[in-house]
């Protein structure tokens, strides 16, 4: 459309602490309503708050995980404006000195890798949660009023929806991978903001919109989508665009208006009187350094260098710290770790996926991490050497999968007890071969002919003989030379 978009995206990220930014409330999910609270994060005049050390520990950890510069001293502003979900009217934050500046993140993308870059990581309080009910009206419960978010404000260097959700793909993997947040966005744990403007390439930035509280990579790659053909509409049309934030709706695939949008003027921020400096010594930095373990991009780095893998195989194994941790178990139990790679991107992504959608279907909580793969290493890797020996072949490998998935057990004894291993035996092969074209003139007449498409169907049917237990390439070389002979008689 010779528009080119400009986003940059605002994360928030709730911290797995036990207790709340600023009081000894828990802040497990799932509560009943109104039950994790306190004076403190219900804002009753006189409480007063106390800072938990174990937000300042995660914050920082995100900060040197996401390469940014940590600062030794920040401190804590007040943000005023009117939340209908945070019983104070304000906000406590960090605006003027953030705990994090300075960062930046790769991602890989269709056109290559992409370099963005992190304005700021700073911590703030989450809002509690308004609850719209038809019979009943609003309901608040604020058992989230006070659980410690940090917000990655990210530089405007996002060009497309592929890139924006890669990148947050990648800061889901890196805050996950480092332990300082579980990042379920189906539980609001990370949310997204999409600020978006569009521009001819050379003119200056257009203005901007917001839409808020993003949370799913669909939802997101969708509304930058719709907000872009929007704008462009709108522009071409000789419409105004408006700073404002929206809303996207699933049903629609449209956003629409909230609100104007405030500037950073119109919050009032002021120094919070009743928290003091926080503070990182060099003692400090280097345990919460020590602490974070090897990161997706180093993993990728080392899977691509030591194992072979693909850029995009590589990427894939690393997106979780779990299934990196799989892979390597597993790939040093095989002969073949880029065979033990393509079984997990096939196959078994395949199962969990289906796994996943049932107990979706069926109102239950589909299984997370490496809880949702219910095979032991060893037994994968015993898989991949069947498979990569040729001692059993793709069908069949995938019903001892299935029944490894169904209850874990040694692949090799199953195979054995179910007669699965490959036929390899060139009587037993030549044999099927000979009934399948005898089985099936009409198809041989028809190669004779000229139709060479249908060697498949016949190679279909000489499997099937052997119920599905032949060498796949060996049949196919015979049926090959059968076929040969039949085409060269007169």
């Amino acid at each position: 459309m010779n528009w080119e978009m400009v986003i940059g995206l605002e994360t928030h990220v709730e911290l797995n602490t036990l207790s709340k930014v600023f009081c000894t409330c828990a802040t497990a999910f799932g509560a009943e309503p109104n039950t994790h609270v306190c004076p403190v994060c219900m804002g009753l005049p006189g409480a007063l708050p106390v800072f938990n050390e174990a937000v300042l520990t995660r914050a920082a950890m995100a900060g040197f995980a996401l390469n940014c510069h940590v600062h030794h001293r920040s401190r804590f502003d007040r943000k005023n404006y009117f939340y209908p979900d945070l019983p104070k009217a304000y906000q406590i934050s960090q605006f003027y000195r953030p705990i994090c500046e300075n960062g930046w993140l790769t991602v890989q993308t269709s056109a290559g890798e992409k370099k963005i870059g992190i304005t700021r990581i700073h911590i703030e309080e989450d809002a509690g949660k308004l609850l719209h009910d038809e019979e009943n009206g609003t309901m608040l419960d604020m058992n989230r009023c006070g659980v410690p978010l940090i917000e990655i404000v990210s530089e405007p260097d996002i060009r497309s929806a592929e890139e924006a959700v890669g990148y947050l793909r990648k800061v889901r993997a890196i805050l996950t991978y480092i332990g300082v947040s579980d990042c379920r966005m189906n539980e609001g744990s990370l949310r997204c903001d999409v600020n978006l403007s569009i521009h001819k390439p050379g003119e200056p930035l257009g203005v901007r919109t917001e839409m808020k509280n993003l949370n799913s990579f669909q939802s997101v790659e969708r509304a930058i989508q719709a907000e872009y053909e929007r704008q462009v509409a709108a522009v071409e049309s000789g419409e105004e665009i408006v700073q404002e934030t929206r809303r996207y709706d699933q049903k629609t695939g449209k956003t629409t208006t909230m609100r104007r949008k405030e500037n950073s003027a119109d919050y009032r921020y002021f120094p919070d009187p009743d928290l003091p400096e926080v503070r990182l010594t060099d003692e400090d930095m280097a345990a919460i350094t020590a602490a974070i373990p090897t990161l997706p991009d180093a993993r990728r780095e080392a899977y691509m260098r030591e194992y072979g893998l693909t850029a995009y195989a590589a990427e894939q194994l690393t997106a979780e710290r779990w299934l990196a941790e799989y892979f390597e178990e597993t790939a040093a139990l095989a002969q073949s770790p880029v065979n033990v790679a393509n079984l997990l991107q096939g196959e078994v992504f395949a199962l969990v996926g289906a796994r996943a959608a049932e107990a979706e279907k069926n109102g239950a909580k589909p299984l997370e991490g490496r809880e949702s793969l219910p095979v032991e290493p060893a037994h994968l890797a015993r898989l991949s050497d069947l498979l990569n020996a040729g001692r059993v072949n793709s069908s069949t490998g995938k019903k001892i999968l299935a029944a490894m998935f169904a209850e874990d057990c040694d692949p090799e004894t199953y195979a054995q007890t179910h007669e699965l291993f490959t036929v390899g035996d060139d009587s037993v092969l030549v044999e099927a071969v000979n009934r399948a074209l005898e089985e099936n003139p009409a198809m041989v007449d028809s190669y004779r002919k000229g139709k060479l498409s249908v060697e498949k169907a016949l190679m279909g049917k000489a499997m099937a003989i052997t119920r599905g237990k032949a060498n796949p390439e060996r049949l196919a070389e015979l049926l090959g030379q059968a076929l040969a002979a039949f085409s060269s008689q007169p």
